[in-house]
């Protein structure tokens, strides 16, 4: 291949430049959310969390860390928590996810008061570099001379990994190449040190590699793709020994092609496997991509909840045995969440599966959104499945979302998901558009423009309305989502037509006219799914569905007296749909009557993103079958 990709004017975090990838991603401002769900998300993500992010930043002394570093100070760091008997060492990747999110949404529109925010946290990260691009503000301040020497726990090329995607965020966003010549300098010194002729090493977190491969596909420079190839070739040979949870807990147990299951710590295998994806997709590896992809399709099969959420201890924060996925103590990371999307989206661009599309739905309503509060300001770290009504004494408020963390990995990751959203919506190939996530949006991809109409997720139907075509036939994709049984499409007032059953996608290859319409249905009724039986907590439970998101009961929903606990599902329950106003002015609840004490119990059942709104009290998503 050659050494340098093809020029690009896209705007968006991952553009594929290799020739093994099946779709292109669309720009950023290519798709604009209209109104809805989506439209109503990213404005709180814009007007709250994003503002609230960054003052928790300077309330947290991470901005002013960045402040000691360009002083040369040799204390004062600052640090909400403590690792292994020192202050956390990775609070810098805080403020570059921040500035990622920041920089989408700044190419999206202005906004003055995020701009000046931003400007602030760029200044400092400029000033804080060394000479020599070295970039890490607790070595620099707290433990001079120690540059890259703790690689298993000082997360340093993490940290640098987080910068150069704010800085792709700001060169492709905005135009903006102040962190980018930030990035380039602090690569740079990684690979002076562990680059060729350097040391072997790798870091204990994985994030660098996938960031890298961004950074060769910003600047041609293919060293940036080397150093990336390398990084993932290294792990799985012990460099960074047993540590306190063995080498599966950084997947370096196995090397990257071979091993056959997820292991270990859930965000790490999860940020490497993205890494391997890009560095597979650019160098065309086949081998490396088809490794990747054996290891996630286990992990969905065995290791992933109804939620989608990833990660069943607490203890490293890890991976458990196959079905190993207890609702109540689930560790499921808001992170672990957010990098299964990231890895599902490199999946569907290099295939084009729409099993990777529907991963990427059921993760996105069901295991990324439960973490932020309604009103955006407030996070869930982990993300379990079930919360007793009588807990074990603790603090008040304690398992409520909260505005800030002393490891805050979360929430700036939320703000750069949600900001990014709207880029996972479509893709093109030499073919046509395809649209993978419904939203109500207006879609742009080259000469094609689509005006997308639709309620979704609280309504399956899907209105795409062909507002710009060239004079060429070309071919109109829709998915068809995996939890969907039945569907009909209706092509420009044409008569409605059934999707034959067992199709993942509606695929329209023709001539269009502007002005003609496209109507997808996708049947929504309620579902009552059986848990697995192989997953021991759960067996002889069901939870409800409908479209994509998962329901859960909650406290604040049962009658003054009936506990959580004492409910239970008829065998014959029948589910309708409620409107639920007291959610939202367009949320729909799910009503069925519950087995009680006192007989069958009318209770309304709740979309699970929204649970933790309304009060300290309990909540499930599997309920026991009545005489289980």
């Amino acid at each position: 291949m050659a050494d340098a990709p093809p020029a690009t004017t896209n705007v968006a975090a991952v553009i594929p430049t290799g020739g093994m990838t099946a779709l292109t991603p669309l720009s950023a401002t290519d798709v604009t959310f209209t109104g809805g769900f989506w439209a109503d998300r990213t404005a709180t993500n814009r007007g709250a969390t994003i503002p609230a992010g960054f003052r928790q930043l300077q309330a947290a002394g991470t901005l002013h860390n960045f402040e000691l570093a360009a002083a040369r100070a040799r204390s004062g760091y600052r640090a909400l928590g403590i690792m292994f008997d020192r202050p956390f060492p990775f609070l810098d990747s805080d403020v570059y996810k921040w500035l990622e999110a920041a920089g989408w949404e700044l190419g999206r529109a202005p906004d003055d008061g995020i701009r000046a925010m931003a400007d602030e946290a760029i200044g400092l990260v400029e000033t804080a570099q060394e000479p020599d691009g070295y970039l890490n503000t607790f070595v620099q301040v707290l433990a001079p001379g120690t540059r890259y020497r703790d690689l298993q726990w000082g997360h340093e090329l993490y940290c640098v990994g987080h910068l150069i995607q704010a800085a792709v965020a700001w060169h492709r966003a905005l135009g903006d190449d102040r962190l980018l010549l930030v990035a380039e300098r602090a690569a740079g010194s990684v690979e002076r040190e562990l680059g060729p002729g350097g040391r072997v090493g790798i870091d204990g977190h994985p994030e660098i590699e996938m960031a890298l491969v961004e950074l060769f596909r910003v600047t041609g420079d293919r060293r940036h793709l080397d150093l990336a190839g390398a990084f993932v070739e290294r792990r799985g040979h012990g460099l960074l020994g047993n540590g306190r949870f063995g080498r599966g807990y950084w997947q370096d147990h196995l090397p990257v092609r071979d091993a056959p299951e997820a292991a270990g710590h859930a965000v790490r295998q999860l940020y490497l496997d993205a890494g391997a994806v890009d560095v597979a997709v650019e160098t065309g590896d086949r081998a490396l991509l088809d490794g990747v992809l054996r290891r996630w399709r286990n992990m969905v099969a065995t290791r992933t909840y109804l939620t989608g959420a990833l990660g069943s201890r607490h203890k490293d924060e890890a991976f458990g045995d196959p079905f190993e996925l207890p609702p109540d103590r689930a560790y499921a990371e808001t992170c672990a969440a957010i990098a299964s999307a990231m890895l599902a989206w490199r999946l569907l661009l290099a295939t084009g599966e729409p099993e990777c599309a529907d991963l990427l739905e059921r993760t996105a309503y069901n295991a990324i959104l439960p973490a932020l509060s309604a009103d955006g300001t407030a996070f869930f770290y982990v993300n379990p499945l079930q919360r007793r009504t009588h807990r074990a004494w603790a603090e008040a408020g304690d398992g409520a979302r909260k505005p800030w963390y002393a490891c805050a990995c979360c929430p700036p990751n939320l703000m750069r998901f949600v900001s990014s959203w709207q880029q996972a919506i479509a893709t093109t190939d030499a073919d046509g558009v395809q649209v993978h996530q419904y939203a109500a949006a207006d879609v742009v991809a080259g000469d094609v423009r689509l005006a997308i109409e639709t309620d979704y997720p609280w309504e399956g139907r899907v209105a795409v309305r062909i507002a710009a075509t060239p004079d060429r036939p070309w071919q109109l994709s829709l998915r068809i989502p995996g939890w969907c049984r039945a569907a009909s499409v209706a092509v420009a007032g044409s008569p409605v037509e059934t999707v034959p059953s067992g199709d993942r996608s509606v695929r329209l290859a023709r001539g269009w006219r502007a002005g003609e319409t496209v109507v997808l249905d996708l049947d929504m009724p309620p579902r009552v799914t059986a848990a697995d039986p192989r997953v021991d907590a759960v067996r002889g439970s069901v939870a409800l569905e409908r479209g994509p998101l998962v329901y859960a009961l909650e406290t604040a929903d049962l009658p003054d007296g009936l506990l959580l606990e004492d409910v239970t599902v008829p065998r014959d329950a029948s589910v309708s749909t409620i409107a639920r106003p007291d959610l939202g002015p367009t949320v729909v609840g799910l009503a069925t009557s519950w087995s009680t004490a006192a007989g069958a119990t009318p209770i309304g059942a709740i979309p699970y993103f929204l649970w933790g709104n309304r009060g300290d009290g309990g909540m499930r998503v599997w309920i026991p079958l009545e005489g289980s």
